[in-house]
């Protein structure tokens, strides 16, 4: 069954350009230039995956994510540009599922869509078996399959670039990864992201961490070399 997305933005080179690439990938695009019109279309049809642009006239993608939020858990994709950090850190906060930065590779944000999609359908088996594909480190697990993640048998609700950053910490504990490591565990070695970018995420790791356990302390950041998950 082919998957619906719902793509806002203002910009008609990326409306063109981003639809025809995920047509070609099989799946069905609707398009929408403002945030009202986008509202109007996904409330009356939802779709399964909705990107929106953070900055767009009508209804900017802050206020439609709001709107979505109270009545429809739809998983969401923000786009924004590179100097938008409070935006992103404020829209990941309201239920945005993950961002990507402008200028964007098709690919990776094909990858993020697959990937939230994958986990939108399996949540449903979180308290079930875990695959033969995952991590167990002390309290934590992992299940890269499902990209399922819990602590202390708690559900954790990470962002793709978030858990792919995790998953890269975990798989050797004690060893230091760098942020160069950790950007291309978590966008590929051919997408330029920048080391405040890495050092976010690992905060809004930490905090999800913390609002189950507030005694968390596993991620460890040793200066000026980068980020180790501590040996349990």
């Amino acid at each position: 069954m082919k998957h619906t997305i719902a793509l806002v933005d203002d910009d008609q080179n990326i409306l063109t350009s981003v639809s025809i690439a995920l047509e070609a990938e099989g799946f069905d695009v609707r398009i929408y230039k403002d945030g009202a019109s986008a509202l109007n279309g996904i409330t009356s049809l939802p779709p399964d995956l909705a990107i929106l642009d953070i900055k767009m006239p009508r209804m900017d993608g802050m206020e439609l994510l709001n709107r979505i939020r109270t009545q429809s858990r739809l998983p969401v994709i923000f786009l924004t540009s590179r100097d938008d950090e409070i935006d992103e850190i404020l829209g990941l906060r309201m239920g945005a599922d993950d961002y990507i930065t402008k200028p964007f590779s098709q690919s990776l944000l094909i990858e993020r869509i697959r990937a939230i999609l994958r986990r939108t359908e399996t949540e449903s088996a979180t308290a079930g078996p875990t695959s033969d594909n995952t991590i167990v480190r002390g309290s934590l697990v992992i299940d890269a399959d499902r990209h399922l993640c819990s602590w202390k048998e708690e559900p954790l609700q990470l962002t793709v670039t978030e858990f792919l950053i995790l998953q890269s910490l975990v798989q050797r504990p004690g060893h230091v990864k760098s942020r160069d490591q950790l950007m291309d565990a978590a966008y590929g070695e051919n997408i330029y992201v920048d080391d405040r970018t890495v050092d976010s995420h690992i905060k809004r790791l930490r905090k999800k961490f913390k609002a189950t356990d507030d005694n968390f302390d596993k991620i460890e950041t040793l200066y000026g070399i980068g980020y180790r998950y501590a040996e349990t």
